[in-house]
This record gives C-alpha cells, structure tokens and sequence, in this order.
C-alpha cells in the first residue's frame, strides 16, 4: 500500500471509529434518560424525541446513498446533464414524506403504539396476512438494497487504499453492523446527523476538485463540448426519452412515500415544530446534495478517459484518487461512506423490526410472556442484536461477488418496495373504504407486476416498469377494497 493510501485509510479509519463510538454512546445516553419508555419503543423510534435538524439530516442521510455518491455521479458521466433533469425531483423528496405522512402517521402511531410501518398496517387493516407480506418485502428488498449499499462501500475502498473488494467490504461491515446492532435508532439518528453535514462539506470539495483540474469553468466547458459533444442535450441525443425522465420522477418523487425507511421518520418526531424544521432543512439539504453530486459526474468526462475505470461506479472514487490531497479524500470519501453508512443502518434496523417485532412479538409470543416485564425485554433486545446482525451478515455473503451499477440494483429495490407499501400506506391514512383485501391485492400485484416488466424488459410507452406497476397496485388497491370486507368502527374511529 502506497504513503497516500496509507493516508486515506487512517482518516477513514478514524473517522468511522469515531461514527461508532459517538453514536453508541448517545445511544446510550438516550437510553438512560427514557429508560421507562421500553427497549421497543426506544430501539426502533428512539422514543420519538427527534429535533428538527436531527430530524432531517436522518432522513436525508437515509435517502441519500452509494447511488447518490457513486452509481448517480456515474450514470451522469455517460449521460450528461439530463441526469440532472432526472435528480431534481428528488430535491421536495423531505418535503414530501414529511408533509403527507408526518403529522397524520405520528398521531396514529402515538395511538396505535407503532414503532415499525408494518405496526402500522396491522393496526389499520387486522390482518395478519398484510402483516407477513409487508414483513417479507421489507426483509427481501432491503437486502437487494443493502447490497448496492455494501458494495459502494467496498469498492471506494478497494479504489482508494488498494486493498482487495472483500477486505473492504469486511472492514466497512463489521463497522456499520455493529454500531447499528448495538446502539439502536438512537445511535442511528445521531450519526445520520453528523453524517449528512459531511456529506454536504464532501460534495462540494470535489465539485471544486473538478473545476480547478479542468482549469476552470469555461475551459471545462470547453472540454465537455469536444469529448461529449451530446452532454447538455435534454434527451442525451435520444438516448434518454421523456416518458422515461417522467418515470423516474416517479419512482424517486411520488413512490418514496411507499418506502418504510422514509415513512417510519414520521414516528419518531418530537413534536409540530420539528416537523416544520425538518420539511425546510430537508428540503435544502437534499437540493443540495443531489444537485451537486450529479454536476460532478456531468463535468467528470473533462478530467476523466473512460479507459481509467472499470465502469461508470468508479468514476467518483478515481476522481478523487487521482486528483484530491490525501488528507481531504479521506475526508470526502467519508461522506459517500457517511451516506451508505447512514443507509445501511435504517435498512438494518427496519429489516430486523420486520423479523422481531412484527412476525416474532406479533404470532409466535403470548401476552403473558409480553407482560414478564425486564426478563422479556432483555430477550427481545438480544434477539433484536441477533436478527440485525443475522441479516447483516447475509447481505455481505451475497455481496462478495458483486454485480455492475449500483445504481440500478437500488432503483430495483426502491420500486419494489414502493409496489408494495404506497398503496396500503397512503391508502389507509386518507381513505376510509381502504381494508385488508385492497392491501393484499396491491402489495402482491403491483409487485409481481413490477418483477415480470423488470425481467422481461417489456416497455409500455416508454415508460420503465415503475409506472405500470404503480398504476396496476392503485387500480388492484381499489378493486380489493370495493370487493373486500369494510373496516369496523372501532379502527375508523381510531384513524379518521
């Protein structure tokens, strides 16, 4: 290993040390000062006492992720500025969650006890069927989404130290794993926190890089019209059409609202002002990053050969190997790392939410046992530790052989998950005739339609397989709810 990667690695090293240690012991910390709120209720929300900065730099640190730092920048070297045109939408994305499910979905979660999306479902449709599939989709699409996470982190460590895929996935695993298995929401909101304003400083040290190697803004200009001459085109030369621009917008727009890592933000929030704060800090935090990141893939082809890298996931991680001062890649590197860190750790704990609270505590545990008091509590937080860690580990074993672009294995998971949990989300919160049978119809419909146009690569005018899929779970949601048994009084009374 060369002094300069020596260099980057002890920053990495220190910093993710210092990520753990900071966020366990505030984890701790907060565990102490609302030790009567239960290891659930603190574990999985964190006792729903979140600020508004807190709360937004969780959200934004969630959302953003290798996609946003490695496979986006990527995809925007290849494409030009319509990658731009395409991220944008993400930027109301806090906006957005925060100001449709925010105060609705906190109020019935306070009432319903909910800690978990699927708490939240169970309460509105009684059915244990919605709970199982909803379990089963979060487990099966957070792996597929950890998995771009891990391996953008292994191969910005593989990039800038030299040392080989799998050691750098061992060291950022063990890493993220276990500050998230022991510290909890908590230690998770906290991290996110610090994390989300380096990502910030990281994006515009390596915008700046770029400029200053090209040698400034018009000879960058300049640069860009002769390698790639199609790089301002909004279509990129027709390689990208609109009707696919617009499916993305609503695969990253309208269909986060269906992600339960975003929407399980709406919990944990301490009160109406923190709410507001967090839609207005989000908002700019989030403009912010994806704006900046994808510009920089956009100007990379005028200080970048594509001869210098395997695929478009390592344009970043040469950018920055090539042309940044040891000290400051280490610290940019830190915030793509900050962000899978950041996003891992959601999945993690929602993915063993899904496996302890909501199928194990739900159907295997008897309220007597439930009612044992600190005996039950130490056993649900060690087998809480276990199924993280657990699913964890099975993440990294599918990660050692990785496949290509990050960013498309992402976007596979985000339209799954949004298939399965826009509608009953949505749905439940604003529409009264919504029941079990609608929530059924949508999740495995609209899913088993999504993977059927994702594998076959069947087109309906141009559009990618999200909309159709989208469309086909609001129309099986409506259907299954027209035809299915209506809810009882006690739970229309409970949530409208």
């Amino acid at each position: 290993m060369t002094s300069y990667s020596l260099i980057i690695l002890s920053v990495l090293i220190i910093y993710m040390v210092l990520t753990l240690i900071i966020g366990i012991v505030s984890s701790k910390r907060q565990a102490k000062a609302q030790a009567g709120k239960g290891f659930i209720n603190n574990y999985f929300v964190g006792g729903r006492s979140m600020g508004g900065i807190v709360l937004a730099m969780t959200l934004v640190a969630t959302f953003a992720s290798a996609s946003s730092f490695i496979g986006g920048p990527g995809i925007a070297y290849s494409k030009g500025l319509v990658w731009v045109y395409i991220s944008v939408i993400q930027i109301p994305t806090a906006f957005i969650v925060l100001g449709i499910l925010g105060k609705k979905f906190a109020m019935i979660s306070r009432k319903t006890n909910a800690v978990t999306v699927t708490d939240y479902l169970r309460s509105r449709y009684k059915s244990p069927t919605v709970v199982i599939i909803s379990s089963i989709a979060i487990v099966l699409f957070f792996i597929a989404m950890m998995m771009s996470q891990f391996i953008g982190g292994a191969i910005l460590l593989e990039t800038i130290t030299g040392l080989p895929y799998v050691w750098g996935l061992i060291i950022f695993s063990i890493i993220v794993i276990a500050y998230t298995s022991i510290g909890g929401f908590n230690a998770v909101a906290i991290t996110d926190t610090i994390q989300a304003f380096v990502m910030v400083v990281g994006c515009f040290l390596i915008l700046f890089t770029v400029i200053k190697v090209a040698g400034g803004y018009t000879p960058l200009i300049e640069t860009l019209n002769t390698v790639n001459p199609t790089w301002s085109s909004l279509s990129s030369d027709g390689n990208t059409p609109l009707p696919y621009i617009l499916s993305f917008w609503v695969l990253v727009g309208i269909g986060v609202l269906g992600l339960p890592q975003t929407a399980v933000r709406g919990m944990a929030f301490k009160d109406t002002k923190s709410l507001h704060q967090a839609m207005i800090y989000g908002t700019v935090v989030v403009g912010t990053l994806m704006i900046v990141m994808t510009i920089v893939g956009v100007f990379a082809p005028a200080v970048l050969d594509p001869s210098e890298f395997k695929n478009t996931d390592y344009v970043i991680p040469m950018i920055v190997l090539k042309y940044m001062n040891p000290v400051v890649a280490g610290l940019f590197i830190a915030a793509p790392l900050s962000a899978i860190m950041s996003t891992v750790s959601s999945l993690l704990l929602l993915a063993s939410a899904a496996i302890v609270k909501d199928i194990y505590m739900n159907y295997f545990v008897s309220r007597e046992t439930e009612e044992k008091g600190s005996a039950f509590e130490e056993k649900i937080g060690k087998l809480t530790i276990f199924s993280t860690v657990l699913v964890g580990a099975i993440t990294v074993f599918l990660t050692l052989n990785p496949p290509e672009l990050i960013v498309w294995i992402n976007l596979f998971a985000m339209g799954g998950l949004e298939c399965a949990f826009l509608c009953p989300i949505i749905f439940g919160l604003y529409w009264k005739k919504a029941n079990a049978t609608g929530a059924i119809f949508s999740s495995v419909i609209g899913v088993a339609m999504f993977l059927i146009l994702s594998t076959t690569g069947v087109t309906i005018l141009g559009t990618s397989p999200i909309v159709i899929s989208i469309l086909t779970s609001v129309i099986a949601f409506i259907i299954g709810s027209l035809l299915g048994k209506k809810s009882d009084r006690e739970t229309l009374e409970l949530f409208y």
